[in-house]
């Protein structure tokens, strides 16, 4: 590691330990609400239009027709997955704050902080089951290191190389929760290089996986989540487009949110290839540490710069660790927030010789918080 690497190491590990120590909230979110109060604020003023039930009253009492968008707060797939804050710009600044319908009034000058806070622990109160992962540890997602919680998400990643061999890979991802606790995923990545002077490209090798949370503890800001999946040999092998082999990889993953946005990323795994002839067997290790920034108190645009330092090893014997570190800034592009991008460069720290620095970059969207078309 260079002088400046253990430099950047000094920063986001001093920033994380003042995080334990100093008392703090996760972005927007107060551990202190009280919903008795705030069931009372919710009778005065939102049961006319969300009725006794969280349901939504009828048409001929809210004098309404409920847009599609209209919160059902008993829907615990709905509400368990947004944060604090997506309630509380909602309520203070009314629903076009973000892409919402107007018939949602801004109630900022009528309700305090704590007006607020307490009416938000309440709506919380509709989803009867228990166990649901809470929405504020749904992360920011890393561009390498793959979070425990299970998302709805669309994803276009891609990889540019800086140096070297002209080559790029675009990886096309597709995330949907099912339960309270599953996850499937299916990657496919399209892969073009142009090794003499003459591109070529195709599809690679395709990820199908299956997420499950194992545990998730919204107190102390802790996930941890189980991976397993196979990389189907669809890529040409000739062409250095797959490993000609279907490969076992397995991971775990856990996350730690700390009261003040600091946050750590971990996965552990392995990718065990059916045929270690083709592929050799090897280990992983990925950590992301970031910390979230959110402009109008936490509620406005979400800034997360993070830091990823990236491991990967083959079981032979002689193999060397490579390490890569990765920094990079995510930013929320939409009012909703469901549509954010990622941009960050990749550098080989160790056994640099033939590794080829990348420029990575994402879009995100989070299809369950809304349509392309919609949020902005």
């Amino acid at each position: 590691m260079t002088h400046v690497f253990q430099k950047i190491l000094f920063v986001f590990f001093s920033l994380i330990a003042s995080s334990v120590l100093l008392q703090g909230q996760y972005l927007a979110h107060s551990f202190k609400a009280d919903a008795n109060r705030g069931g009372q604020l919710y009778r005065a003023a939102c049961v006319s239009c969300h009725g006794n039930d969280g349901k939504g009253a009828p048409q001929s009492i809210a004098g309404f027709q409920q847009p599609r968008t209209f919160p059902d707060f008993t829907r615990c797939d709905q509400t368990t997955p947004e944060v604090d804050s997506e309630y509380k710009d909602v309520i203070e600044h009314g629903g076009p704050t973000r892409g919402f319908s107007q018939i949602m009034p801004a109630f900022e000058q009528a309700l305090s902080t704590k007006d607020v806070a307490d009416l938000v622990s309440y709506l919380r109160s509709f989803c009867r089951a228990k166990g649901w992962p809470r929405g504020e540890l749904n992360l920011p997602r890393a561009i390498v290191t793959e979070k425990a919680y299970p998302e709805d998400e669309e994803v276009i990643s891609t990889s540019v190389n800086v140096n070297g061999t002209p080559e790029n890979a675009t990886h096309i991802i597709h995330e949907q929760r099912f339960g309270k606790d599953n996850q499937i995923e299916v990657d496919v990545p399209i892969q073009f290089q142009d090794p003499n002077h003459v591109w070529y490209g195709g599809v690679g090798d395709t990820t199908l996986a299956l997420k499950r949370v194992m545990f998730s503890n919204m107190d102390s800001g802790s996930i941890l989540s189980l991976q397993g999946g196979f990389l189907l040999p669809v890529g040409n092998r000739q062409r250095d487009l797959g490993t000609g082999t279907t490969t076992f990889e397995t991971f775990a993953a856990f996350d730690q949110l700390f009261r003040t946005d600091t946050f750590i990323q971990t996965q552990f795994g392995a990718d065990l290839p059916f045929k270690t002839s083709l592929k050799s067997q090897s280990l992983f290790f990925n950590t992301a540490i970031g910390q979230s920034l959110g402009a109008d108190h936490g509620l406005g645009r979400l800034w997360t710069p993070m830091f990823e330092f990236l491991a990967e090893r083959d079981l032979e014997t002689g193999a060397k660790t490579e390490w890569d570190v990765l920094p990079e800034m995510q930013v929320t592009i939409s009012r909703r927030q469901h549509i954010r991008a990622d941009l960050g460069l990749r550098i080989p720290a160790t056994n640099t010789a033939g590794r080829d620095k990348q420029i990575v970059f994402y879009l995100l969207w989070d299809w369950q918080d809304g349509r392309l078309n919609e949020g902005w």
